[in-house]
């Protein structure tokens, strides 16, 4: 061949190769997707809350070349307080749409990572009233549109439902006060006092936004009932009683009448589920309040740890399951089902399937509610040494699906990797619990929780289902928890001579002392409060009693007086503690006077902090439903300190995994830091990717411009990790997509 033949080819090879890059996004539309922008538009990508991307550019064989394709950072990270991101960005028409540690709302170009706009609702507020303002958790929002040129974002910051022009981030004036809505309206009782807000989103049908919520677990609890909001005016359209009034379904299993009016909880909190065809939105429903003590509302308490199916457009009850009777456990359901399909003898089933803090997966009907597969009541322990409780002497058990957590703990079993001297610790700390059993009523002495309730088991993040296979892909935590129940004195004597510091310890224990313990060492999400008069003085310490911070309610209901005692003794100012509490006893509702709580959110660990069971302590488990059996599963992620180890041992993780048609799972959620991408039929590990900090959160997959890109969110905070405020997108490089292509 002569060199002119040899430049004619490189030439021809040099326009294949233009042309090929001009027709991607062609390439990329007849792959079966019609539109410049491939959309994650809704919580967890879709209303089947599938965690499901049609995607396949990102495939099993070039996953391994994913690269940063741009990083945003918010600028409002709190290293000091352990901020968190655990938002599930959604992407429509090209614009990303996140939330900030600091609850600011930002749109974003998808392919870029440009700032287009940001919000912040402190900026909405009366200076007055942002001392009260919730820094809790948001896990995502909310869009609607009406084709015709309104588009909105409604998401939750504080107590405050708000309604923004999603094209430039300013609130709706139309709608209700100014842009936003008070959630601790409409709810039928006083709760102007009570803790309230929503951590997850909403979810729309037609033009209803529909509403959960997240309150209080202990006895001053707002009831969590369901509402739907016009999403123009904000105007509620319809509540739901998730604790039934007189009459309604559910009622007669409290066996107080008068249960209704004062307990609260049972409460959507992780969001909702969408079938738009058949008008039917689900939502799986926590646990009634107080939480770990059952004695002021016996009974099985509907709804509590239900999985609901309403009729979306009026909020009328169609079917409900209970997957756990009287839950003293805090083992309400933690995630919205996934709508999945079956198929059973040829024939396909619509139905759902949802994962439990129990390690149980129950599938259900989508139409009736009925179990797919058998479901029996089984004898559990229910003795209790509390004064006044009554447990239920049955638990609802599915036969099949193969539970994905860990049912069975043997007594005195303990971490292999820990030293001697920690080793004898924990067996020390053994024999002080009772022996560990399903559904071990709490007690006195102490239980050990695995599985059950605190933090799974599943948790908020969900299950990924890929309606190609019907596989669906849970992951899961395997902590071992403490649960020891301590007496509370019933109130302080109206006339006793009590002075501000004994008033003040006896209100810590019945209002602090079920998060941060009887020592205020704190745990789990919960903050050490030793010492905590170096960081807090008493002007901003009352300003976190009125306000709450994420996983802490408002205190605000309590009186001038109570607050100054909790300061005392907390904050340990002389000055104060030796003066006389005149308050008395303040608190006339017996609903509030419980006689028990427990001592802190306690894991199971060592010494030097470490799990004191063995590993594996987080899994990644992929279920075929036709068959109801696990296809396979593994440990998840690891623990910093186990980063040496020869076995991987699995970690705790929050946030969920998503699948493609790539033949992809991707998730971050582990607290080493890492992305991974996993083969969706083996479950090898294909691909990982150190973050910035560890993403507690759902990645989305969307597509712009005929490329195709994985964003997850990394904020960090949980599990004693550091905090982060960055949003990193990957992608393939145009050189990948160039040999793939051809």
């Amino acid at each position: 061949m002569t060199d002119d033949s040899n430049n004619s080819g490189q030439q021809n090879a040099t326009r294949q190769l233009i042309l090929v890059y001009f027709l991607m996004p062609i390439l990329f539309i007849a792959c079966g997707h019609s539109s410049r922008y491939v959309d994650w538009p809704v919580y967890h990508g879709s209303k089947d809350n599938a965690h499901y991307s049609p995607l396949r550019q990102i495939d099993t064989q070039n996953v391994q070349y994913l690269k940063v394709a741009w990083i945003f950072h918010t600028g409002d990270a709190d290293t000091a307080n352990h901020s968190q991101i655990e938002c599930n960005p959604i992407v429509v028409n090209g614009t990303l749409y996140g939330t900030s540690p600091q609850l600011k709302v930002f749109a974003l170009d998808a392919a870029t990572g440009q700032l287009k706009w940001m919000f912040n609702p402190l900026d909405s507020l009366p200076s007055d009233k942002k001392a009260f303002f919730i820094l809790n958790i948001n896990r995502g929002v909310t869009y609607w549109t009406d084709h015709h040129g309104d588009e909105r974002i409604f998401f939750v910051a504080g107590s405050f439902l708000y309604a923004l022009n999603a094209r430039t981030g300013k609130p709706i004036d139309a709608f209700g006060n100014h842009g936003k809505v008070d959630l601790h309206d409409g709810l039928g009782r006083d709760v102007s006092k009570l803790f309230i807000t929503a951590t997850s989103p909403g979810i729309v049908y037609r033009d209803l936004l529909i509403m959960g919520s997240r309150v209080d677990e202990g006895p001053a609890a707002a009831p969590g009932y369901i509402r739907a909001y016009d999403v123009r005016t904000g105007k509620m359209k319809w509540i739901f009683h998730t604790i039934p009034q007189p009459g309604e379904t559910g009622y007669n299993s409290w066996d107080d009448p008068e249960a209704w009016k004062h307990i609260g909880g049972v409460n959507a909190w992780s969001g909702f589920s969408l079938d738009e065809k058949r008008g039917l939105v689900f939502a799986s429903l926590g646990s009634a309040s107080p939480d770990f003590y059952g004695g002021t509302r016996k009974g099985n308490d509907l709804f509590a740890d239900c999985l609901v199916a309403l009729d979306a457009a009026t909020g009328k009850l169609r079917w409900y399951f209970q997957t756990l009777h009287h839950d003293v456990w805090d083992g309400d359901l933690p995630t919205p089902p996934t709508l999945v399909q079956i198929n059973r003898n040829g024939k396909n089933i619509a139905a759902v399937a949802q994962p439990t803090k129990t390690g149980y997966l129950f599938v259900l009907d989508r139409i009736n509610g009925k179990p797919l597969y058998p479901v029996q009541e089984i004898s559990v322990p229910h003795h209790t040494d509390l004064a006044g409780e009554a447990l239920s002497p049955t638990q609802p058990v599915p036969a099949a699906p193969t539970p994905f957590g860990m049912q069975e703990l043997q007594r005195y079993a303990v971490n292999p990797f820990l030293p001697e001297a920690s080793r004898k610790a924990v067996l020390e700390k053994w024999k002080q619990l009772d022996s560990p059993q399903l559904f071990a009523p709490p007690s006195l002495r102490g239980i050990v929780l695995l599985p059950g309730g605190m933090d799974g088991g599943a948790e908020w993040g969900g299950a990924a289902y890929d309606p190609q296979t019907h596989w669906l892909y849970v992951n899961s935590n395997r902590m071992a928890w403490i649960i020891q129940m301590i007496s509370l004195k019933q109130s302080i004597p109206a006339h006793a001579p009590y002075t501000y510091l004994q008033a003040g310890k006896q209100l810590y224990e019945q209002y602090c002392m079920s998060c941060h313990g009887a020592d205020r060492k704190g745990g789990q999400n919960y903050p050490s409060l030793l010492h905590i008069n170096r960081k807090y003085d008493s002007t901003q310490f009352y300003a976190l009693l009125n306000s709450g911070r994420r996983m802490m309610p408002s205190f605000s209901r309590l009186s001038t007086d109570e607050k100054r005692a909790i300061a005392s003794y907390i904050l340990e100012i002389p000055a104060l503690q030796t003066r006389r509490y005149a308050s008395g006893n303040t608190t006339k509702d017996p609903y509030l006077h419980i006689p028990y709580t427990i001592n802190g959110y306690t894991k199971f660990l060592s010494p030097e902090g470490w799990p004191a069971i063995p590993p594996p302590w987080g899994m990644l488990t992929a279920y075929d439903l036709n068959a109801g059996k696990i296809a396979w599963q593994i440990p998840l992620g690891y623990y910093p300190f186990m980063k040496d180890k020869d076995t991987l041992t699995g970690a705790e993780n929050y946030g969920g995994a998503v699948v493609t048609a790539g033949g992809l799972v991707f998730i971050a959620a582990t607290p080493d830091g890492k992305i991974r991408a996993f083969h969706k039929h083996t479950g090898k590990l294909l691909w990982q990717a150190d973050l910035p900090a560890p993403a507690f959160a759902t990645p989305a997959v969307y597509a712009c411009n005929g490329k195709e890109y994985l964003v997850v969110a990394c904020g960090g905070g949980k599990l004693n990790t550091p905090s982060g405020d960055a949003y990193v997108a990957f992608c393939l490089p145009d050189t990948v997509l160039h040999h793939t292509t051809k």
